[in-house]
């Protein structure tokens, strides 16, 4: 076959350590690949959205419009729900698991690109006309202290909620679980401040309960900025019970009736105010009588080394001794909490990431250097249904510039064996072509690899074609090295080259993966200009 001209990709495959990086996932029902978003029309927005000034989005640009997702969109999005996509602190044994995901079908302006897939069990939400109105209402909140809700799935026995993505990881990882650095003073009070304005939001707009309010719900954007998780807002149960996962930390009327009201959702946050205070997740009960009558200094997270203001830790504590109140009447409302916590921020100036000490997000891709075709373009975007209709529409007319190849072939065998076998591996592949057609593509595999392992004929279209199926069905390596071999095919075809740039980036190899798609996209450009 030869070597393939592009020499930084030799190595590629003899690194052990790419190919265990990835299991291949079991392959998924063909009908259900690539099924595209179906869109609702979007709630209006109510009169709080418009005060809320820039609303953040996983990748920016806004909030998308609330959308009803197919199970397929959300099973492409998260590799099947690998475990490796798991984002949720409690793991994969969790009885709600979230997973991080990325779109790859985006028919609209909004440019969002990271998702968070809440996948609940079949039992959860066991009417779906329930879960899908609760989703409806939560998702026309629209606010740049929320993780905002962009979607659901209802899709037979399955339930999911879609938001906004927020990579900075929790406040109880950053609280809790700190490795380089723990949270400052003034940041600790722009999360109390930032959550109350999330509640007061909620609260204004006709959903003042929320579910289980701790520091795993408290999220960090892109610009390191707090934000109070969407799930917690949908109710889970017909008569308004939740059920919280520690009842140490929950309201004293919670052990009565089993349900959320307003005045619980205040003393959860009490709970929070005690975590940003000491550093740690202690008890109410508990955090109340070690400080009662003593010096505050005691409940003080020692991490803190001090730096802080003794009166407003005092504030601060005074504020989640009021929301910790045993009668529910005798709590601060959310109004209450934003008139206090504002005064209390004393660096408005300084960036939340940088307070975070950690670096800004960023998740541009690389501009290219070419414009791009419509290949080039559902290549960028990892739209793969789209690859397969260009595919489909291209059929065979590359292959023509192979025909030397063919023809060595050809060479090597007498005409009658060359008649029976060729006879033989076209029907192999036209099997293929019908299976990949019918998007089949676990059958297109099977039988281009037959066409392949005959050896009577060389097809870098069939590279191709199979190296699509390998990433239809999650296997990336696969799909590389499919692509590299169209490529030794035919050195300057640029379908080979933007083949490999999906797989790389399927590879998390981003900045190989935009050379490759430059690269396709010069050739591309070199073959327009020829008039091929």
């Amino acid at each position: 076959m030869g070597c393939c001209q592009s020499s930084f990709l030799k190595p590629r495959f003899s690194d052990d350590n790419k190919n265990n990086r990835r299991e291949q996932e079991q392959l998924r029902e063909n009908q259900q690949q690539q099924q595209h978003v179906r869109t609702k029309h979007s709630p209006q927005p109510t009169n709080g959205t418009e005060k809320s000034g820039v609303l953040g989005g996983g990748g920016g640009g806004g909030v998308p419009s609330f959308t009803e997702f197919s199970f397929a969109d959300l099973q492409a999005a998260t590799n099947n729900f690998s475990p490796e996509f798991i984002v949720s602190e409690s793991g994969e044994k969790a009885s709600n698991v979230v997973y991080k995901g990325r779109l790859q079908n985006q028919n609209n302006s909004n440019n969002i690109s990271w998702i968070a897939v809440k996948k609940f069990t079949k039992l959860a939400w066991p009417d779906p006309k329930q879960f899908a109105d609760e989703a409806w209402g939560v998702g026309k909140l629209r606010h740049k202290r929320l993780a905002n809700l962009i979607g659901y799935c209802c899709d037979g026995d399955e339930r999911l909620l879609v938001a906004e993505y927020m990579p900075n990881d929790t406040l109880s990882k950053h609280l809790f679980h700190w490795e380089n650095q723990t949270i400052e003073w003034a940041m600790r009070l722009r999360v109390a401040l930032y959550i109350t304005e999330a509640l007061d939001y909620c609260s204004s707009e006709g959903r003042p309960l929320y579910h289980d309010l701790n520091a795993y719900r408290v999220l960090f954007d892109e610009n390191g900025d707090p934000r109070l998780s969407c799930f917690g807002l949908m109710k889970n149960s017909m008569d308004g019970k939740s059920y919280s996962t520690n009842l140490a930390y929950t309201p004293p009327e919670y052990l009565r009736n089993g349900r959320v009201t307003p005045e619980s959702v205040i003393f959860s946050f009490g709970t929070v105010l005690l975590d940003l205070l000491s550093g740690k997740h202690i008890p109410p009960s508990h955090a109340l009588d070690m400080i009662q009558g003593k010096n505050i200094l005691l409940l003080m997270d020692s991490h803190l080394e001090g730096n802080f203001s003794t009166e407003e830790a005092t504030v601060v504590f005074d504020l989640a001794s009021r929301c910790l109140q045993y009668e529910p009447g005798e709590r601060p409302n959310t109004k209450d909490l934003v008139m206090a916590l504002a005064p209390l921020q004393n660096k408005p100036d300084v960036l939340s990431y940088v307070m975070l000490g950690i670096p800004k997000h960023e998740e541009a891709p690389p501009t290219p250097q070419h414009p791009l075709s419509p290949m080039g373009n559902a290549c960028s975007r990892m739209d793969l249904t789209a690859i397969h209709q260009i595919l489909v529409m291209t059929r065979y007319k590359d292959d023509e510039r192979s025909s030397e190849v063919i023809k060595l072939y050809r060479s090597k065998l007498s005409f009658q064996e060359w008649t029976q076998q060729t006879r033989d591996t076209l029907e192999a592949r036209k099997r293929g072509d019908v299976a990949f057609n019918e998007r089949d593509f676990k059958t297109a595999v099977e039988c281009y690899s037959q066409f392949i392992d005959a050896g009577t004929m060389v097809s870098p279209t069939v590279y191709a074609r199979r190296s699509l199926c390998h990433l239809l069905c999650d296997q990336p390596d696969a799909a590389l090295r499919d692509a590299m071999q169209a490529q030794c095919v035919y050195p300057d075809w640029s379908t080979a080259f933007y083949m490999q740039a999906v797989a790389l980036a399927k590879l998390d190899m981003h900045k190989d993966a935009a050379d490759m798609l430059n690269e396709a996209a010069t050739l591309e450009e070199k073959e327009q200009r020829s008039g091929r």
